[in-house]
């Protein structure tokens, strides 16, 4: 048996609207949210009066799908620092390409982001950078240079 498609990755944060609106500002689009639930999400998680939101996030180009969850019972617990380093062991970061890396920051520390380091060139084919955003979630991002 194989994969046959990544769906989403989702990430747990305290505040969903703050969340929902780096993620916008970012360029993804909401494609829908809901309460959620139920036994069968009690089930799935292994936890019991599971009650959350979730927002349900789109990439433009319809290819990639981010899930916001904000618990409300049980009450959501922090696995390690906010501002956890790059070397911590678990999910590293979330990678979106951009038009302009400069803006995009600038845009994004609107919304309470802050550069990990600093924007760096890999070789003629990149400007990278990592921002912190809701929840400790470290996003990374890339402009692709143009090449000739």
């Amino acid at each position: 048996m194989t994969i046959q498609r990544l769906d989403h990755v989702s990430v747990v944060v305290d505040d969903l609207e703050a969340a929902k609106a780096f993620f916008v500002e970012l360029g993804m689009e909401l494609e829908g949210e809901a309460p959620i639930e139920g036994p069968w999400v009690d089930r799935v998680n292994a936890l019991d009066g599971v009650r959350v939101n979730i927002a349900m996030m789109r990439t433009p180009d319809g290819n990639g799908r981010l899930e916001l969850t904000k618990f409300h019972t049980p009450t959501a617990i922090r696995a390690e620092s906010e501002n956890a380093l790059g070397n911590t062991l678990g999910l590293r970061s979330i990678m979106f390409v951009v038009d302009e890396i400069d803006a995009t920051v600038a845009r994004l520390r609107a919304h309470g982001a802050e550069l990990v380091g600093e924007v760096a060139q890999y070789e003629n084919s990149y400007r990278l950078c990592y921002v912190r955003g809701p929840a400790g979630i470290i996003v990374a991002l890339a402009e692709q240079l143009q090449t000739s």
